[in-house]
């Protein structure tokens, strides 16, 4: 099965070379996201081996204990034991089913970093109303402006049977995270000693993308709403950002604004994207490493390179158990192997090479898409001689109050610095990211409201 699919893809792809003249896929291809497909595009059957399970649907309610949204998960298969570990001492036994950057972390910490490989429990799930618009999607959504943008496609995945690197990108930046989402939470780089310092803040984002009674006209070009406030240390509480994300960044680019609470004073932030440090993980994160990766795709050439079989972070409720402490979490070099969980997935390949002319710190960067939900797992990025650099890992879990599959910790590697940077801790928070409150709409959403809600 995996086979003939991949050679359907490879069909595909080489059919679908010119981005600009790509239409959606007919009717007739359509109409197996209700049967060999996934309503999100990815392969209902399971592997040949038996190790990869059919997807029958997903978590598809809450565990009992849940107490609601805003409020830390329970962890639906706490009862599963891990089939085994792979270490630096049995690595070249599992090599063909890891990415470079992973091999790289088992490299550069042979003592300590591990993988706990538990059985494959593919957990992917959305509402239905997401499965119906991902379906009408896939004959109308049309990529625009060489790929920058897309036109047609509204309220799920875009482009559910991808015929190139850009659309698979797409289906990444726009997958489903909720519509209004509340998250408090903590980041923070990690030094080579295991020192750190924890930034909190508290977020709010509004996918316009997804809202129920909207459609792609009302859009405007705009994607999502998102505002933070710094929370602690003391030094920077206080300061608060506001992005507007637009959907085609070449055409319009992203908007976003800064408030410092010693001026008291909104500016524009107009270098917030791309390769731009971001300073509360001490630049080990770019602005488009930020979700695995986000923002304009217009400085790569990018190539749908296929599927693979990975092991890669799912199911990971420990990790954010309210139960583990950050300093036990937070180890020298990576997060403690002892919280993290690692399953044999199907993964989409898409490997993005830099523009000749075009400037990024990465060279190449290779994206790793859960085939069930289209959230990146894995991202290996290369510096400008082309060497591994950075490694990205999201530790991926449904959230089943809505549902959705969607990162519980996102770390970020720096293999160079022995160095790395944690984003999302909320284990020692009074709750995690909650998508229960009403929308307040685009109103909120603006420099005046930026300062409004920084003076309270």
């Amino acid at each position: 099965m995996l086979k003939k699919y991949s050679l359907l893809l490879a069909a595909i792809v080489l059919a679908g070379s010119a981005t600009d003249a790509l239409a959606a896929v007919s009717a007739e291809q359509a109409a197996t996201l209700k049967s060999t497909l996934t309503p999100l595009g990815a392969e209902r059957a399971g592997n040949a081996a038996g190790t990869i399970p059919e997807w029958t649907g997903g978590i598809t309610q809450a565990p009992a204990g849940y107490k609601g949204s805003g409020q830390h998960h329970v962890d639906p298969f706490a009862a599963d034991q891990p089939l085994f570990t792979i270490t630096k001492a049995n690595l070249e036994q599992y090599k063909a089913n890891l990415t470079d950057g992973e091999i790289a972390l088992f490299n550069a910490y042979p003592d300590s970093f591990q993988m706990p490989v538990y059985p494959t429990r593919r957990s992917g799930s959305a509402p239905q109303w997401v499965y119906d618009n991902t379906l009408k999607n896939a004959t109308t959504g049309k990529l625009l402006n060489g790929g920058n943008g897309f036109a047609d496609a509204y309220g799920g995945i875009p482009f559910p049977i991808p015929q190139n690197g850009l659309e698979a990108i797409w289906n990444h930046i726009t997958r489903y995270r909720g519509t209004y989402i509340v998250r408090r939470s903590a980041e923070a780089g990690v030094q080579r000693n295991g020192a750190y310092s924890l930034v909190t803040s508290e977020d709010e984002a509004l996918f316009r993308f997804y809202d129920p009674k909207g459609s792609y006209a009302d859009l405007q070009n705009t994607l999502f709403y998102y505002m933070t406030f710094t929370t602690a240390p003391a030094r920077l509480a206080g300061n608060g950002a506001l992005v507007q994300e637009m959907l085609d960044q070449v055409k319009e680019p992203r908007q976003a604004w800064g408030y410092n609470p010693g001026q008291r004073r909104v500016r524009r932030a107009p270098t917030l994207a791309y390769d731009t440090p971001i300073e509360s993980t001490d630049g080990l994160r770019t602005a488009d490493d930020t979700d695995m990766y986000n923002g304009a795709p217009d400085r790569y050439d990018w190539t749908l390179v296929g599927k693979k079989e990975i092991y890669i972070p799912y199911n990971n409720y420990k990790i954010t158990s309210p139960e583990v402490k950050y300093k036990d979490l937070l180890l020298p070099g990576h997060v403690n192997p002892k919280y993290t969980r690692y399953e044999l997935h199907r993964v989409w390949v898409v490997e993005g090479k830099l523009k000749a002319g075009a400037r990024h710190i990465y060279s190449k960067r290779t994206l790793y898409l859960d085939e069930d939900s289209w959230g990146a797992a894995v991202v290996d990025q290369y510096d400008g001689r082309g060497d591994l650099w950075r490694v990205s890992l999201a530790y991926l879990k449904n959230f089943y109050e809505l549902p959705t599959v969607w990162t519980a910790l996102d770390t970020f590697h720096d293999l160079q610095a022995r160095r790395y940077g944690v984003q999302w801790l909320d284990n020692e928070e009074a709750g995690t990211v909650d998508f229960s409150k009403p929308s307040p709409g685009d109103a909120s959403f603006n420099p005046a409201a930026l300062r409004r809600k920084a003076s309270r």
